[in-house]
């Protein structure tokens, strides 16, 4: 058995082999400079005013959410599919998590590697017709060696339904941001995918844990880093020792002066909600464009984690009663993509933003 070892023998990555590998999907079809803009003609007048929209029912009457079907049409069309790739968690500080001891070959164990990445899965469909019907399958496979990555086992598997978000917003490129309410407890996951602008095949997910109530703070960070690889099958076909993706989590972090410093957004996507909506209803919208042009300071006390994959992570107080979770992609030459969710201490979402910004020159 051969074994390659990387990052100074902290992480053990699968062999590429002749008999696993299989061609890759063909070139991916690059959308517009900003892959969080529509792509149809009809959402790109829609208003920046926003309603949220039942679950089980499209507004009808003219008013903004009347545009929305062809808005989730374009987004369910590009969310769908088979995504796969690497995931890792992270703490509140931004150090990687250690998988658990047990479900780590006995050869790793051998070599003195450290394993910090699951093999990830994310089959995901929505229903073009039907706005808020999608259900995606986060599955983790059990760390295995050399092409043994074609025969995984499932670890473990859940499911999601946008239907039990308390909070979705999505834009027809595919991004989306989510809030998942976890337990009686005032716990939230503040779930952030954001779809590079260049390759809509290619995407990030960072899962912010929060806890909210009295003490407010961020419990910790999942990273998943993923890639397109075809129509939506129910996650029956593995990319295996194929996958385009490889383990980052011990891999070198954002530098923070990549993060700080003067920052404007060139483009924007905003939903913004009321307090008084029914919430039988839930808080359900799409991204329409918002006003560019924001400037934007962010210094070390905004909270900012650095991580792997040029990401970030931030959490921090907004006044006395809202908190700010924001999370950020460094695409490089002065660019990033951002995406941010606007918090009650009860955890109600009152707003999310997702933009294009690029960082303010000194004297500028």
């Amino acid at each position: 058995m051969t074994m390659h070892l990387l990052s100074g023998q902290r992480l053990l990555l699968p062999i590429p082999c002749g008999a696993c590998y299989r061609s890759p999907p063909s070139p991916a079809i690059k959308p517009s400079p900003l892959g969080l803009r529509p792509f149809t003609k009809s959402s790109s007048s829609l208003p920046l005013h926003l309603h949220a929209v039942s679950p089980a029912t499209v507004a009808t009457d003219g008013s903004s959410t009347s545009a929305q079907p062809d808005s989730w049409a374009e987004f369910a069309s590009r969310v769908s599919g088979e995504w796969d790739g690497f995931g890792a968690e992270f703490t509140a500080a931004g150090d990687a998590v250690e998988l658990p001891e047990y479900v780590v070959p006995e050869a790793y164990r051998d070599w003195g590697v450290q394993v910090f990445d699951w093999q990830t899965q994310c089959p995901t469909l929505a229903d073009p017709a039907a706005p808020c019907d999608l259900h995606y399958r986060l599955v983790r496979l059990l760390p295995t060696v050399g092409c043994e990555a074609d025969a995984a086992t499932v670890h473990t598997s859940h499911q999601r339904h946008a239907s039990s978000a308390s909070a979705f917003a999505y834009s027809a490129a595919g991004s989306y941001v989510a809030a998942w309410p976890r337990g009686p407890a005032p716990v939230l996951e503040v779930e952030h995918c954001v779809v590079h602008p260049d390759n809509r095949e290619v995407r990030v997910r960072l899962v912010q844990t929060v806890a909210l109530a009295k003490e407010a703070r961020l419990r910790g960070v999942k990273v998943f880093s993923e890639q397109w690889y075809g129509p939506y099958r129910n996650g029956d076909q593995l990319g295996g020792c194929a996958l385009r993706e490889a383990a980052f989590a011990a891999g070198e972090k954002l530098a923070a002066s990549d993060v700080t410093g003067q920052w404007q957004s060139d483009a924007a996507f905003a939903a913004r909600f009321s307090g008084e909506l029914d919430p039988e209803t839930g808080k359900f919208a799409g991204l329409t464009p918002d006003e560019p042009g924001e400037r934007l300071s962010r210094d070390d006390g905004d909270g900012i984690v650095t991580l792997p994959k040029q990401l970030w992570s931030s959490f921090k107080e907004n006044g006395e009663d809202e908190f700010v979770c924001e999370v950020g992609w460094v695409l490089g030459h002065g660019s990033a993509i951002t995406s941010r969710c606007v918090l009650s201490r009860d955890g109600d979402v009152k707003e999310i933003v997702v933009s294009r910004e690029s960082r303010v020159s000194e004297g500028t």
